[in-house]
């Protein structure tokens, strides 16, 4: 089994910054992919970006726009997303995600809000 918890979000105002964590926990864990998705009210859970375990390769959704940056930790289980010029449209439910051998686990996700 593997764990996920998220923290770091919270209300920011546009163009403001937030750094989100995930922490992974349980099992231990060969190659995987760790991505965090996020959640508005009233529409799909829609990938943000994602890391491959060693670290190597990243993906990014093309709304961040190089706005957002993911980055991780695996000897620690720690995964990050740096995001920065946040706008209103970003407020949503960030959920972090454990992708091990077409296994998917979640964590609870963290709110933020993009507000002024």
């Amino acid at each position: 089994q593997v764990h996920l918890v998220e923290s770091g979000g919270g209300l920011v105002p546009p163009g403001g910054s937030l750094r989100l964590s995930c922490a992974r926990s349980g099992e231990t864990l060969k190659s995987h992919v760790m991505s965090w998705f996020r959640q508005a009210p009233g529409k799909e859970r829609e990938l943000v970006a994602a890391i491959t375990s060693a670290g190597h390769n990243t993906n990014y959704a093309d709304f961040v726009r190089g706005r957002f940056t993911i980055s991780g930790d695996s000897a620690k289980g720690m995964v990050y997303l740096q995001m920065n010029a946040l706008e209103p449209e970003d407020t949503a439910v960030y959920i972090c995600n454990c992708r091990y051998y077409g296994t998917d686990y979640w964590g609870q996700g963290t709110q933020v809000t993009v507000s002024s």
